[in-house]
């Protein structure tokens, strides 16, 4: 008996930049922060690390690139992560529990010694309600 998958009406949307040097330690807190967020209810976490980046002329238009878009350097890389929900209510009852358990989780911990594998100031981020699936 085949079940149905909850679908998704939310998703938050993230763009950012990793130092080629940080690819490993972004990836395991990538790791830690997929955990957390389906521990908690979200329906799916996606981590997609740029591989063809280059555009292409599309009928006379070249559109942005995500590299240029984000100005990335050739020492860095361009991450898409995205995390879906069953709404925006869902989003907001999930989210708040994983800050509870990472505020909870590293509330000892000294700032100095949680460095972030990216620079989060230049992360582009947003909520998105979905029109088409």
């Amino acid at each position: 008996m085949a079940t149905k998958k909850q679908s998704a009406t939310y998703v938050d949307g993230f763009v950012f930049r990793v130092p080629k040097k940080n690819i490993a330690a972004y990836k395991k807190m990538a790791r830690e922060g997929r955990d957390a967020w389906l521990k908690f209810g979200a329906l799916d976490y996606k981590e997609c690390m740029g591989e063809e980046l280059k555009t292409k002329s599309m009928g006379g238009m070249k559109p942005l690139s995500f590299t240029a878009l984000t100005k990335a350097k050739p020492s860095e890389t361009v991450w898409f992560s995205f995390i879906t929900f069953k709404n925006k209510t869902h989003r907001n009852q999930v989210n708040k529990a994983v800050m509870d358990h990472f505020n909870k989780k590293y509330a000892n911990m000294d700032p100095k010694d949680m460095a972030m594998p990216f620079d989060p100031r230049e992360m582009a981020y947003g909520g998105f309600k979905v029109e088409v699936s």
